[in-house]
């Protein structure tokens, strides 16, 4: 049980991080990519502190998902990332406001059972 609860940490930090980002991104805005606002937007990224959180978030989740990988068949641990779909699909509803629709709603229902049948042995 105690590697379940690894995967959820790693999943939930992943997941994190991602929302992070969006939160940083959207305090920076939208950006074009051209060479003279490389390094502007470049240092508004580096001293954004949700970005920055989401990227060490991220370097934390992939050393949960190495202890992971070391203790779990990869065949096994790896479908279970799909739960972080999930949690960012509801996140993402709650804290941006993006639209949960009915199809995004079936498409969570599927990654749950997909998840449930990957993990019976």
């Amino acid at each position: 049980m105690m590697i379940f609860g690894l995967i959820l940490l790693g999943v939930l930090l992943n997941a994190s991080a991602q929302l992070l980002l969006k939160a940083g991104m959207t305090q920076i805005g939208h950006f074009e990519f051209t060479v003279t606002n490389a390094i502007p937007i470049g240092l508004k990224i580096l001293v954004n502190f949700p970005i920055l959180t989401g990227l060490f978030f991220y370097v934390v989740s992939v050393g949960v998902w190495l202890l992971v990988l070391s203790r779990v068949q990869v065949s096994l641990a790896y479908p279970m990332l799909s739960i972080g779909y999930i949690v960012n699909a509801l996140a993402a509803y709650y804290l941006f406001g993006e639209p949960l629709t009915s199809l995004r709603v079936l498409g969570i229902f599927v990654i749950i059972a997909g998840v449930y049948l990957v993990a019976q042995q």
